[in-house]
Order: structure tokens, then C-alpha cells, then sequence
């Protein structure tokens, strides 16, 4: 009897039997691996394929930005040359007082109201290239970036904002091209006493 009851419990495990190898083979390829392998390096292909796009990305936006620098950057040599003619321009207008013209000549009066027109032109392209003028007014913060400090005087400004300019200075697109050369305020003089000699205070830089 025990016998038989054997045989019958061999026969009621064979179809669950067959069964659990049957879906042992589906989960098995045919080199070897199983599901598990399969869908593990399916997700370090995904990982590979989304960072080899994010770098294509990132060297496209890359190379944008440098094509961009280099076409707003490119004429920085040749506008540097141009500030001195900017400069002596400027220094012409400012050197003749308005006063001075009540009594001048027109053909005085014409060159002087031509190189002021000239100075305009010129300063009109160059900021349609981008290069725009740095003229900071009395009491206006101090700005390491734009500002080149090479004094520090007794005035009626705020201490430690802009005294007075003594050069005009240039940015290009974000970049500084020449910082304006300003004397900063060192506050005014206490008690009205002796003027400290300007720059005592400050460190002067090229």
C-alpha cells in the first residue's frame, strides 16, 4: 500500500513539477541569463543612453556659449585701441569752457560744437558694439568690478562712495574693458582741519 500511495503522490507532483520548469525555461535565455540579469543591464543601458545625451547637451550649449563669447568678444583689442582716441576727444570738449564761447569766433565755435559731435559718433558705435562707458557720478557707490580706486579724499560725499573721476572707464558686453580711475570719498575733514594728502590711504594699482 505504501507503495501505490507513492506512485500517486509522484503522480499528482508531476504536473506542478513540469509547470515550475517549464516557467524556469521562460525565465532563462538562451545564453544563460535570466530576466533579472537582462532587465539589470537594460537600466544601466537607459542610465548610459540619458547621461550620453545630457552631455551631448551640455557640449552643444557649451560650444554656443563660446561661438557667442568669441562674436561679442571679438573686436576687444581693437576697442581697447580706440579709447585713447575716445579719450582725447573727450579731454578736447572738456578743456574749453562754455564761458569761453560767449565771446568766440564761429569758426572757433564750429570746431568746437564738430570734435563734440565727433566724440558723440564715435561713442554712439562703439556702444552699438557693445562697449558702453563707465562715468560714475559724485556719491555713487564704489564698484571694485567697474572702479579702479587710485585716491581717497576729504569731500562731501558718504564716505567710502566716489569723490570724483579722474578717467572715464569702458565695459564690453560683461566684462570690464578699462575701469574708471575715481578717487573715493574719506568723508569730510573733521573739525575743518588740514586736508590729508590724496592717496594716503589707498593702495594705487596699474
Amino acid at each position: 500500500m505504501s507503495d501505490e500511495n507513492n506512485n500517486i503522490s509522484d503522480e499528482e507532483q508531476t504536473p506542478e513539477a513540469a509547470a515550475e520548469e517549464a516557467v524556469a525555461a521562460e525565465e532563462t535565455t538562451e545564453d544563460g541569463k535570466s530576466v533579472e540579469q537582462l532587465e539589470a543591464e537594460l537600466d544601466d543601458l537607459r542610465d548610459r543612453l540619458l547621461r550620453a545625451v545630457a552631455e551631448e547637451q551640455n557640449t552643444r550649449r557649451r560650444a554656443e556659449r563660446e561661438k557667442a563669447d568669441t562674436r561679442e568678444y571679438a573686436i576687444t583689442s581693437f576697442a581697447r585701441d580706440m579709447l585713447d582716441v575716445a579719450d582725447n576727444l573727450n579731454r578736447a570738449v572738456s578743456a574749453v569752457d562754455e564761458s569761453a564761447l560767449d565771446g568766440a569766433s564761429d569758426a572757433f565755435k564750429n570746431l568746437i560744437e564738430g570734435v563734440a559731435m565727433t566724440e558723440r559718433a564715435l561713442l554712439s558705435k562703439m556702444e552699438g558694439h557693445g562697449i558702453k562707458k563707465v562715468d560714475p557720478a559724485p556719491g555713487e557707490a564704489f564698484d571694485p568690478n567697474i572702479h579702479q580706486a587710485v585716491a581717497q579724499i576729504p569731500s562731501d560725499q558718504p564716505n567710502g562712495t566716489i569723490a570724483s573721476v579722474m578717467q572715464i572707464g569702458y565695459t564690453i558686453g560683461k566684462r570690464t574693458l578699462r575701469a574708471a580711475m575715481v578717487a573715493v570719498s574719506a568723508g569730510a575733514p573733521a573739525g575743518g582741519g588740514d586736508t590729508p594728502p590724496a592717496g594716503g590711504n589707498v593702495d594705487v594699482k596699474a
